[in-house]
């Protein structure tokens, strides 16, 4: 078994890193101000982030999941909402789009995308619809030769800023969950009855703006769909396993930062007349964590391989979210136990560390969802 990166990967790799160094003192300003990382953004789409495996015919870099999951794994460490909001560009809507657009819909919305060019959303969770996206009550339906959308979506990450969004409605309000469900793109611009509500105000990842979407009877043209008509869950659980690699591999970049900074702080603070990492009490915390983290990486590393390689990764997507994410809280949870009361100050960066890694353990499916799936293929001897 061969762990080594090829030229390509470790290429991404560094160029992440040094993109992240260069920008980690900005992201840490803009988000105690709590501004939108314009600036960041722009300068990571000019790197090509945005579409580092999504196809070079429609924008994108051409390169392979693993290469986009270890720029995630460095880029998270410096600006996590920045993170966020490429990773919905990359790995939901535009991964959707190179999967199942038609040839129109990808030369359309694809290269902007993947480009960096503008930012996209996805709609699919409701105030009555959450970990259980088969129960959402937005109507979409036919009119004349097109579509009207009808109902609310609630924490649409980018919605402020985003240009389109994928948004799933029910199509057939008599079918069964799994055959009566549509992903429709909607241009959040140009098209009426839409309505955005205020931006929440939330504990992290302040920097990626959340809102509601509310549509009016909102006019769709006939091309909107996505894939087939009534197939839309099918299509956006498809979608929801890429993501959770790449939150996984986000989650690590998050934890990593924390930890770097329990290291640092550690060999620099003295009590009881040498430095903290002396004593083998914060010694063993900064091991478990490293340890954890390492094992997370392998993880997220292992299901962007198996996507890579056209082999099922829906179980190992759901095993490296649950674990890196869950990582990530606990290096920054006991990172900031490190580091004591100044790790509650907002002039360290371990609280915002802190709130920006819960955040990982809900989005892309809860962690109580990730177990449900990985017990159910365990029990269907998948």
């Amino acid at each position: 078994m061969d762990f080594s990166l090829t030229p390509a990967q470790a290429e991404m790799q560094n160029r992440a890193r040094q993109a992240a160094q260069e920008v980690k003192a900005q992201a840490a300003r803009l988000n105690r101000e709590g501004r939108f990382p314009q600036e960041i953004l722009e300068r990571w789409a000019q790197e090509g982030f945005f579409g580092i495996s999504l196809p070079r015919a429609y924008g994108g870099g051409g390169g392979d999941y693993v290469s986009y999951a270890l720029a995630q794994m460095e880029l998270a460490q410096a600006c996590p909402s920045s993170a966020l909001m490429l990773h919905v560009n990359h790995s939901i809507v535009g991964m959707g789009l190179a999967q199942f657009g038609t040839g129109a819909q990808k030369s359309r919305y694809l290269p902007p995308a993947a480009q960096g060019e503008v930012l996209t959303s996805f709609a699919l969770t409701e105030p009555r619809a959450g970990s259980d996206p088969a129960r959402l009550q937005t109507a979409a339906s036919r009119e004349n030769d097109g579509w009207v959308l009808a109902g609310e979506k609630n924490f649409v990450t980018s919605g402020p800023m985003a240009d389109f969004a994928l948004v799933a409605a029910r199509s057939d309000p008599t079918g069964p969950p799994h055959k009566s469900i549509s992903l429709f793109l909607v241009d959040l611009k140009n098209t009426p009855g839409i309505k955005m509500g205020p931006v929440e105000e939330k504990m992290g990842l302040v920097g990626a703006s959340s809102v509601s979407l509310h549509f009016d009877n909102a006019p769709l043209p006939p091309d909107a769909v996505l894939g087939e008509v009534n197939n839309g869950l099918k299509l956006a659980l498809g979608i929801m396993d890429h993501a959770r690699v790449g939150a996984a591999a986000m989650a690590v970049g998050i934890g990593r930062a924390a930890l770097q900074e329990a290291l640092s702080y550690a060999k620099s603070r003295e009590q009881f007349g040498q430095p903290l990492a002396q004593l083998q009490s914060i010694q063993f915390k900064l091991a478990d964590l490293a340890t954890d983290l390492e094992a997370a990486a392998l993880l997220t590393l292992k299901a962007a391989w198996l996507k890579d390689q056209g082999q099922p990764f829906g179980t190992a997507a759901a095993m490296a979210k649950k674990f890196a994410t869950d990582a990530a809280m606990a290096a920054a949870q006991e990172g900031l136990q490190i580091l004591g009361g100044y790790g509650y100050l907002k002039d360290y960066p371990l609280e915002r560390f802190f709130r920006d890694a819960k955040a990982g353990q809900i989005y892309e499916g809860t962690n109580e969802i990730m177990r449900l799936i990985i017990a159910r293929d365990l029990l269907r001897g998948v």
